[in-house]
């Protein structure tokens, strides 16, 4: 008589067993079922064997030229993730870019450091909620979607479990002496979706140094006599500026191309499931994102 088993795919490489739908081994990264979209290199999964995890700042720089690899590197450590540097970067560039709009105002007052000072920092601490508030909001409405697509909660609920659930499930004695992941490190770890996800928000280091250029050519230079320690005609005139349409139409391409396809890695390695269903969910939740936060941009007054 049969007996009714669950379905279960074997590693032939390590000789562990994985979820049926899995795309990978989760103990040595074996590739178990091919993708199309994997013969594009960006989306092509790794299967070398990890050693030891790279620094933050290489796994930053391969963000922007190896996504594939910096995602599968980050996996392996989430708790080392940029994920927070990016956050913090961001806001310096965008507290740059504050300075960046003050360096065409000609002010003809001993405090004229001063003001710098306040722009610089009025920006930066703007920049860090934003950055801050609009990532977590993002990562949700991603996370949505690729619930839709290959059920990502559940996926990462059956893959990492609860903190206390961890030690019980991927402990060294259920695992094959054969695992080249070192005793589980993969499993043996929070999740840290979201620090890993904050990944996907590098591109916006490379586009905020190119907007603080167009800034600097774009913004017309404006000479204003100031009365007082604050005087808030600076801020009216850099935020009434036709220069945010250009800035918000970079952000709204970045939101609606680049970050889904860099989300769409992360939300792969982190469950193990198909690039594409999760790539369709994340360009339909970018490109509607972007077109409400383009038209929806301030209206700026020439």
């Amino acid at each position: 008589m049969a007996m009714a088993t669950t379905a279960l795919n074997r590693c032939p490489r390590c000789g562990n067993d994985n979820r049926e739908d899995s795309y990978v081994c989760a103990f040595c990264g074996k590739r178990l079922r091919f993708e199309r979209i994997e013969n594009f290199w960006i989306f092509k999964r790794i299967e070398a064997e990890w050693q030891t995890p790279d620094k933050w700042y290489v796994q930053l720089l391969w963000l922007f030229y190896k996504p594939n690899k910096a995602f599968w590197s980050i996996n392996h450590r989430r708790k080392r993730a940029p994920g927070y540097y990016i956050l913090i970067f961001n806001s310096l560039l965008f507290g740059l870019m504050g300075l960046a709009f003050f360096s065409h105002f000609t002010i003809n007052s001993p405090l004229a450091f001063l003001y710098s000072m306040s722009v610089f920092v009025a920006f930066l601490l703007f920049g860090l909620v934003y950055y801050f508030l609009f990532g977590f909001v993002l990562i949700w409405l991603f996370g949505k979607g690729a619930n839709y697509a290959v059920d990502f909660s559940e996926r990462l609920e059956s893959r990492f479990g609860g903190v206390e659930d961890e030690k019980e499930q991927f402990n060294e004695a259920e695992m094959s002496p054969f695992s080249i992941y070192k005793g589980g490190t993969l499993h043996q770890q929070h999740a840290y979706k979201y620090k890993m996800m904050f990944c996907a928000f590098a591109p916006f280091l490379l586009t905020n140094l190119i907007q603080i250029f167009i800034v600097l050519v774009g913004f017309p230079t404006v000479f204003l006599d100031v009365v007082g320690p604050f005087d808030p005609n600076i801020f009216n005139l850099i935020f009434n500026s036709p220069t945010w349409m250009v800035l918000h139409l970079i952000d709204a391409l970045v939101i609606a191309v680049w970050v889904p396809i860099l989300i769409s890695i992360a939300i792969r390695e982190l469950s193990n499931s198909s690039t594409t269903r999760v790539l369709l969910s994340s360009f339909t939740i970018g490109i509607i994102i972007a077109i409400l936060f383009y038209f929806l941009r301030p209206t700026f007054s020439i």
